[in-house]
């Protein structure tokens, strides 16, 4: 059998550079959440701190907004409403659909999350420099709106 010559770019894909990026903050956010004493919040919640709306979501429109299975959302949900971190309530526009809401402990965790991203944007661009970040942000949005862009075609 003849074995084919993967090809090799010279250089660490970009594809590479940005999962690493985001696992790392990835990984960064749940660390700082212990620190800020909620040691429950698990790396998987990510998609659902990133995902549910204000107002509360369905389980299913957030999964699509993560780009996983419904079951897999389903899932993650649950365990949050287990340690007390999310709510399900009946959905005013549909009887039949439930929506998952924060609960008390979860809007304070939502609220130490998104302050603790508040002050990294204000690090990163002491870091970097506030205009080399406003477009290293810039950049990466632009490659997301050509990738949905291609796709589309």
């Amino acid at each position: 059998m003849s074995s084919v010559e993967l090809p090799r770019l010279g250089r660490k894909p970009f594809i590479a550079l940005v999962d690493r990026a985001n696992r790392v903050l990835q990984t960064h956010m749940v660390r700082e959440m212990h620190k800020h004493g909620h040691p429950q919040i698990k790396q998987a919640h990510n998609a659902v701190f990133g995902t549910l709306q204000s107002e509360g979501s369905r389980s299913a429109d957030m999964a699509h907004r993560a780009g996983m299975t419904r079951q897999s959302m389903g899932e993650v949900v649950r365990e949050m409403v287990a340690l007390g971190i999310l709510e399900m309530r009946p959905d005013p526009q549909d009887g039949r659909a439930k929506l998952v809401t924060y609960s008390e402990l979860g809007r304070h965790a939502a609220a130490d999350g998104y302050q603790h991203l508040r002050d990294l944007e204000e690090r990163f661009a002491e870091e970097f420099g506030p205009e080399e970040y406003a477009v290293a942000r810039d950049v990466l949005d632009r490659v997301a709106d050509v990738l949905e862009r291609w796709d589309a075609e």
